[in-house]
């Protein structure tokens, strides 16, 4: 079974909280991502800022007047707080969804389609950030040959087994 330090990248790109809108949306074109995990100062992911979280802003301050309508006003009133948002923490989505390095693909999977989400920050246990992994990282774990499959079922879910007959 696979585990989230054998497949996340441990180079993630990130911004700091004070990151200011206009330098995100920059970064995230230079970096090709869409989101960043988002770090306080003593480099704990407190959230995560994304393409998304940057749309509304456009979204909602591009709407004539600059507001929604009455019913999407009600429906929206977190999208017009972020509509005014200038820094990464006020942009972002906060808790962060998280994993840890040991945990197994298996959850991480399931917890990105529990919570919707496209990417998981990898934290240690003081809640600092080691790595990201993306869905397509998860996709990766099925990119192996028949063989490397078989040997993987023979070493380590056949019990007892260390070499394939």
């Amino acid at each position: 079974m696979k585990i989230v330090k054998d497949v996340m990248s441990t180079l993630p790109v990130w911004v700091s909280e004070t990151t200011s809108f206009q330098e995100i949306a920059a970064r995230l074109r230079e970096c090709r991502v869409s989101a960043f995990p988002v770090l306080d100062a003593n480099g704990k992911v407190i959230g995560v800022v994304s393409e998304a979280d940057l749309l509304v802003k456009e979204a909602v301050l591009g709407e004539p007047g600059g507001v929604p309508g009455l019913l999407a006003g009600l429906l929206h009133r977190a999208a017009r707080t972020k509509a005014g948002a200038v820094t990464a923490a006020d942009l972002m989505t906060s808790p962060a969804v998280t994993i840890g390095p040991d945990d197994t693909v298996e959850h991480a999977a399931k917890l990105m389609y529990d919570r919707k989400v496209k990417r998981l920050p990898v934290v240690d246990q003081g809640g600092r950030l080691v790595g990201i992994i993306s869905r397509s990282d998860i996709l990766a774990v099925f990119d192996r040959t028949d063989a490397e499959i078989r040997e993987e079922i023979m070493t380590q879910v056949i019990a007892g087994r260390s070499e394939p007959s």
